[in-house]
């Protein structure tokens, strides 16, 4: 049995993970797509370390885009097999995975246009030819790769084949995520194989906590946070309170909040909500401002069994969590750029977060050169896009092709990530010392990985290995 990490190999997006068992039979764990300016990771998205017709069948942890968003590229070259996951990543990847085609075709469209204006003022002097761009895939796959998607419970082992059965257990970081543990039996042997998938954080709104996992001989982990803590809720919610009132009371100007469109934004929205219902929440208008986000607020309303209790109790008294007297929903390109076009004090909640597409980098280019603006990052962006480089502490950053001074506030706020820190993930493995053989660490940078691996062993983790892409593994 091998292992082989075709993907979030000391990176941070582009999950994806393949094993091949002994009797040839191969499994991919997540086909994620790559979201990042690295010039080493260009073709990433591209390029695979297996031939896509051989995969027998893949696996999701969850819906994010950064772990689903190759999967209509994969069945574009050749993948005929399931694709299992739970129920609501399902209902999700309806959603997502046709969002994420349109913005393929959208982003070849705009590059080919740049490129044949280039080529037509070059012409007049040189016959340079530009190569024009090609969609990763485009909305007519679509249909097809949905129809291969499989819906399964938590908690029920469900057989993939003779050899294999899987179970999804709760992983609490956006709903429908699970953590991925296969039953494998090769000969007389029954190997048990677990993936994290994201591990979420406890105690926090709206999802149940993660449920820890069987113990297993082998797992994959992520790391993202392998070498930091989160502040706890009551100082996070006191903070963004703060936050608001600085900008858009005593400014008058604009809270802009990048954030993912599943899962943040619903998080922000609801604090929102119960700040509005416990008359904390300054009277101003907030706008959730992407497409994807309206939809998926709606998908978040038909999975109540992902819920937990804190929700199912403020349900009794307020039906709609994510809807209140100043909050509106912005589906239409005029009303978004409406919100530009007025100079009045607003939260804006846009898509995506870590700014590499998307509504939000026209707010960016609208407000990041404005004093009395704020940007509020609330999750990790990797080092290469532009939610990265705000974060550095750049002094202007260039939008549309055009440089802009970054005058606003910019603040982070990492205490909002569903992403477990170093002592919840520790905790969440907690029952994995006794059988574990090895522990392979994905999803994170090489320098906090290298962090969390110090601390494991000194958690009594003896085998821990940092794989490099394409690397591969044989499991004894």
């Amino acid at each position: 049995m091998k292992v082989k990490f075709c993907g979030a190999a000391q990176e941070v997006t582009g999950s994806c993970h393949l094993i091949t068992l002994e009797s040839g039979y191969k499994i991919l764990l997540d086909c994620g797509l790559y979201q990042g300016r690295n010039k080493d990771f260009e073709n990433f998205n591209t390029t695979w370390y297996f031939k896509p017709s051989e995969i027998d069948c893949l696996i999701l942890s969850h819906a994010h885009i950064d772990h689903t968003g190759r999967v209509p590229r994969l069945v574009k070259d050749g993948f005929k097999g399931n694709i299992i996951c739970t129920h609501a990543t399902r209902s999700l990847c309806s959603i997502m995975l046709l969002d994420s085609a349109k913005i393929q075709e959208r982003d070849a469209e705009y590059y080919n246009r740049r490129m044949l204006k280039k080529q037509k003022r070059k012409n007049k002097k040189h016959k340079k030819k530009y190569k024009l761009r090609e969609p990763l895939y485009t909305s007519k796959i679509i249909p097809e790769t949905l129809g291969l998607f499989l819906g399964y419970n938590y908690n029920h082992w469900q057989r993939v084949n003779d050899e294999v059965e899987v179970l999804f257990r709760d992983a609490g970081h956006i709903l429908g995520s699970a953590s991925v543990t296969l039953r494998i039996k090769e000969g007389d042997k029954v190997i048990h194989f677990g993936f994290t998938g994201d591990i979420g954080r406890p105690n926090r709104p709206i999802l149940r906590d993660p449920l820890p996992m069987p113990a297993v001989d082998y797992l994959i982990s992520e790391s993202t946070y392998g070498d930091k803590d989160h502040s706890a809720g009551p100082a996070e919610e006191e903070r963004f309170l703060e936050i608001i009132k600085r900008t858009c009371v005593e400014k008058k100007g604009k809270l802009i909040i990048p954030a993912f469109s599943v899962g943040r934004t619903q998080e922000i929205v609801y604090m929102l909500d119960i700040m509005e219902s416990a008359g904390r929440l300054p009277h101003i208008p907030v706008y959730v401002d992407s497409p994807l986000a309206v939809n998926a607020t709606q998908i978040f309303g038909t999975h109540p069994e992902c819920y937990d209790n804190e929700l199912n109790e403020y349900l009794l008294i307020d039906d709609n969590p994510f809807g209140f007297n100043t909050l509106s929903y912005v589906r239409s390109v005029d009303a978004s750029k409406q919100l530009n076009a007025t100079d009045d004090p607003a939260i804006i909640i846009s898509s995506s977060g870590m700014m590499t597409a998307g509504r939000v980098r026209h707010h960016l280019f609208n407000s990041i050169d404005q004093e009395k603006n704020t940007l509020l990052i609330v999750g990790y962006c990797a080092p290469n896009t532009t939610g990265g480089i705000l974060r550095s502490g750049v002094e202007k950053i260039k939008l549309f092709g055009e440089w802009k001074p970054v005058k606003a506030e910019i603040e982070i706020m990492d205490s909002f990530s569903a992403h477990a820190d170093r002592q919840e993930m520790l905790a969440f493995m907690a029952n994995q010392k006794k059988n574990l053989k090895k522990l392979f660490l994905v999803h994170g940078e090489k320098d906090t990985q290298e962090k969390f691996k110090t601390l494991l062993n000194k958690n009594k983790y003896k085998s821990v290995e940092i794989p490099k892409l394409g690397q591969e593994f044989e499991l004894h």
